[in-house]
């Protein structure tokens, strides 16, 4: 088949600057970290929710935006301060987050078609799956408003992209000189075990060079998350994979044109996110 340039200029050119709009976001402050990421979780919450449809649900979309919104905010250190000293204060203002589910299933009571609780149950997943994660990115990178000022370190968030980015350039390549045996042909029929076993080792390899220039409190880190970042990243793109094909649509969306949507770019990303800020509780 001839090689088609445009296509091949046009999928070049939105990765240049999707990399450079990301590393300039993660890198910069505090403040594009946390914007860039809203962004990203609000485009990937709309994917989702069309994802959802075309498995016959009906989510309750003005709601979750709503929820969407009110908790990414309410999570990023520094937002609605001012609330301190006054009944309301910002801790809190998160633990009413608790009782969401809890709002979400009042509102499948109303609900007058047949699958409410699918529904309900799609809407709680949303905001699991495409918002928790990214505000689990912006509670890593550290910031916090002390006397001294900031504290903002991107560093780990950087590496665990590095991390993804070089098992999927690697599985991709292994895949394509050496595999043989597909991993799940049902759910992402060119994946192969040999070339997911490839990206592996590849990513934990240069795992070990990250020390040397990326400032995380703890060295030990980097191996644990070499082994861990690219499995957590192939189910990531397994699961993404899986809606995809259950919902009979190719891309998640257009964000980035040749490349998909923001779940398409993001599926492994999110699903490393948990861990990473579970991992990062002991640094």
């Amino acid at each position: 088949m001839a090689l088609n340039t445009q296509i091949l200029l046009t999928r070049s050119l939105s990765a240049v600057v999707f990399v450079v709009v990301l590393l300039g976001s993660v890198l910069w402050r505090y403040e594009s970290f946390a914007v860039f990421f809203f962004v990203i979780s609000i485009v990937a919450l709309k994917e989702y929710l069309a994802i959802a449809e075309k498995l016959g649900a009906k989510p309750y979309k003005a709601m979750v935006y709503f929820l969407a919104i009110c908790v990414y905010l309410v999570f990023i250190d520094g937002f609605l301060i001012q609330f301190d000293g006054f009944f309301l204060t910002l801790n809190r203002f998160k633990a009413m987050i608790a009782i969401i589910p809890l709002l979400i299933f009042i509102r499948a009571v109303f609900d007058n078609s047949s699958n409410a609780i699918n529904n309900s149950a799609y809407t709680i997943i949303a905001l699991l799956y495409t918002v928790l994660p990214f505000i689990m990115l912006n509670q890593i990178v550290g910031f916090r408003n002390t006397s001294n000022g900031h504290d903002f370190n991107p560093h780990l968030v950087l590496g665990v992209i590095f991390l993804i980015w070089a098992n999927d350039t690697f599985a991709y390549l292994g895949g394509s000189l050496f595999g043989k045996h597909k991993m799940i042909p049902r759910v992402s029929p060119g994946k192969t075990w040999e070339g997911t076993i490839i990206g592996i080792l590849i990513a934990f390899a240069i795992s070990f060079t990250f020390k040397c220039f990326l400032n995380v409190q703890s060295d030990w880190i980097w191996p644990v998350l070499g082994i861990c970042i690219p499995l957590l990243a192939t189910l990531g793109d397994l699961v993404e994979s899986l809606l995809k094909r259950n919902a009979g649509v190719k891309d998640s969306g257009q964000l980035m044109p040749g490349h998909g949507g923001a779940l398409d770019r993001f599926d492994s990303l999110i699903m490393a996110a948990p861990f990473v800020y579970a991992l990062a509780q002991f640094l």
